[in-house]
């Protein structure tokens, strides 16, 4: 058995190996809505664009948090969020194993003026990425609520991975 190295203790396996271990398929990249890239290394950082909840090229869940959509949605809005962030990270660097934490994690999410229940929404992202990265690993996050998002989306994810070394930059244009 392989071990990674995540924060400062081994983790069985990679990340690969745990979304396996845990029966998760990733779905296909989401492609940018704009002029812009889905991701972009330096150094020894993987920045990624703002991810939404989408399957199969379309808006899994839509709507507004304290509207529309319960806690319970609103936390598969940013788990579906957060798979497709592993998406871009796994099509930028080829492999998901090069990951070596996850930094940092912003969760914005569309909510109404009196909803209040920020932190158990974001959690559906980072119920995910500590089942991946191990508890031990860790993740700072700041989570937001906002009047609307691109395309009717109740969430966005936002993160910043620590990867090994890429020898030069890959960041480039998404082409279909």
């Amino acid at each position: 058995m392989t071990t990674s190295i995540s924060g400062n203790k081994a983790v069985a396996g990679g990340p690969s190996s745990r979304l396996s271990e845990l029966g998760i398929v990733l779905p296909a990249p989401p492609t940018p809505l704009g002029a812009y890239v889905e991701s972009s290394d330096a150094g020894n950082l993987l920045f990624l664009s703002g991810t939404l909840p989408v399957m199969n090229r379309k808006l899994a869940i839509s709507g507004r948090l304290g509207e529309n959509l319960s806690v319970k949605e609103g936390q598969e809005a940013a788990r579906i969020a957060a798979l497709n962030a592993l998406a871009v990270a796994k099509e930028h660097l080829g492999d998901l194993d090069s990951i070596k934490k996850l930094i940092k994690l912003t969760v914005l999410i569309a909510t109404t003026e009196q909803f209040a229940d920020h932190a158990p929404v974001a959690d559906g992202a980072s119920d995910l990425f500590v089942k991946i990265f191990g508890p031990e690993a860790g993740h700072v996050r700041l989570v937001y609520g906002v009047q609307s998002l691109p395309i009717g989306a109740p969430v966005i994810v936002d993160v910043i991975f620590e990867i090994e070394p890429v020898r030069q930059s890959t960041s480039k244009p998404h082409q279909e």
